[in-house]
């Protein structure tokens, strides 16, 4: 499985982004989805994931701000970021599940939220 995320940038806060993660390769075995971040000096954590069948989780400093969906006909899963805050700013990584146990991350994508 390869994954190509896009969409990060530059956006003032209470603006809107929206990130994309298209996935290729072995990609009927994708199971979980998610979204991650990684601020300067800071760990990676998750944002939101998604298991197949299931609902939505996402951090609770996102919640009711940021929407994970995806589009089955592109192969693609998206982050769509609404009123983003400076504190959002970071590297975001989508990642996904494959089969039991094979995650692969994709690259990351700069988000610089503005005050």
């Amino acid at each position: 499985v390869q994954l190509q995320a896009s969409g990060g940038g530059s956006v003032q806060a209470g603006g809107s982004l929206r990130l994309s993660c298209a996935a290729s390769g072995s990609i009927s075995s994708i199971n979980v989805m998610g979204w991650y971040r990684q601020a300067p000096g800071k760990e990676r954590e998750l944002v939101a994931i998604v298991i197949s069948g299931g609902t939505t989780n996402y951090v609770d400093s996102v919640k009711g701000r940021f929407t994970l969906s995806r589009d089955n006909a592109k192969n693609t899963m998206y982050l769509q970021m609404n009123s983003p805050k400076p504190e959002d700013t970071a590297v975001y990584y989508c990642r996904v599940r494959a089969g039991n146990s094979n995650w692969y991350w994709g690259q990351g994508t700069q988000v610089t939220v503005s005050s």
